[in-house]
């Protein structure tokens, strides 16, 4: 079959590689779409994982072959894969921090290699531990809504995170595809949400997405708007979907006395933000952190997306056929004003 394989930093390779092998409790899928995240960029890219490894885990397809002992699926089935599935036992499982647990950090899907999703390729292999996190895809909805239930379900994990009411005001920084389901997520659960982008183009698709007020402009003005829209007692919330550390410290300073910053897009390790640390203790301002998915909340994850409550159809732009996934990471990376959500293609 064949397969983009990661052979070191920004090298990319088509190759032919076996069709993987599946055992009695396993799945064979073919790959119809596979998201490009932002996460597998930051390995292609700076070369966190030794090669060769073929990556992609934002996974939908059809199911072709079953192990023996599986009775939940069948061939023909229409499924999402979730690559990470806890074992819901250990002290991180009992605490609910499942992106701790040893067994969540096991990757169940692969197309070869050291598994890593897998995606971008014909075919991958589901191992019995994460077949709990397959879903069936309805027949009414598509491959790439199925695609996005893995990047639904991280941010709805990080919006359970934060303590809000209904009417509460949250700041989110940064509307491209995470930012766009952080806006709809919030407005679904009662919050007022303030959207913010250099691009008016995304801030359009932001209000309808539900933002209720959008800002393009200099963050010292920002500050005068929030007072302004908070009648002065300041956000209750704020989410970075983007990872700027200048911006951790404005939203910080935006917050009122005992609201949270939430930091969702700060996955590359670097010198540390400089914080006004009497803030987390004085004003009891929670400063939150969310990475990957909760497993738990598939179930719910997929009635938002395939009864299209959130509807995620408009933030897939951009599709490329599977030997044009390196030009689908670059863009990826580098987004231009008219593209969101990048996807590649195998079949």
């Amino acid at each position: 079959m064949r397969a983009v394989v990661y052979r070191g930093v920004n090298d990319l390779r088509v190759e032919t590689v076996p069709v993987p092998r599946i055992g009695r409790g396993e799945l064979l899928v073919k790959v119809a779409v596979c998201g490009v995240c932002p996460t597998d960029i930051k390995k292609i890219q700076h070369g966190t994982v030794p090669p060769p490894r073929i990556f992609g885990h934002e996974t939908a397809g059809t199911i072709v072959r079953t192990g023996a002992s599986v009775r939940q699926f069948k061939a023909g089935d229409r499924v999402a894969l979730h690559h990470h599935v806890p074992c819901l036992k250990c002290h991180y499982c009992r605490h609910r921090a499942f992106a701790q647990c040893a067994t969540y950090k096991r990757t169940g899907v692969t197309a070869g290699f050291e598994p890593a999703g897998g995606g971008y390729a014909e075919y991958v292999r589901v191992m019995p531990f994460v077949l709990p996190g397959v879903v069936k895809i309805p027949a009414r909805n598509s491959f790439e809504e199925g695609a996005m239930l893995e990047p639904v379900n991280t941010v709805l994990k990080a919006v359970r995170r934060l303590s809000l009411l209904r009417g509460d005001v949250v700041l989110v920084a940064g509307q491209g595809p995470i930012g766009l389901m952080f806006t709809r997520l919030l407005q679904l659960q009662g919050a007022g949400v303030i959207a913010t982008d250099l691009l008016e183009s995304r801030l359009k698709l932001a209000r309808r997405f539900g933002a209720r007020w959008t800002w393009r402009g200099d963050d010292s003005e920002l500050s005068e708007e929030v007072a302004h829209v908070t009648r002065g007692r300041g956000l209750d919330a704020a989410v970075l979907a983007v990872p700027s550390d200048a911006l951790v410290c404005q939203a910080q300073g935006w917050l009122r006395g005992g609201g949270q910053l939430l930091l969702f897009a700060h996955t590359r390790r670097s010198a540390p933000a400089v914080l006004d640390l009497a803030a987390v203790c004085v004003d009891e301002k929670d400063l939150l952190g969310s990475y990957s998915s909760d497993f738990t909340l598939q179930a719910e994850v997929a009635r938002l997306v395939f009864s299209r409550r959130l509807d995620v159809r408009p933030l897939v732009t951009q599709r490329f056929p599977l030997e044009q996934t390196a030009d689908a990471v670059r863009l990826a990376s580098r987004p231009t004003p008219d593209s969101l959500k990048t996807v590649v293609l195998p079949a």
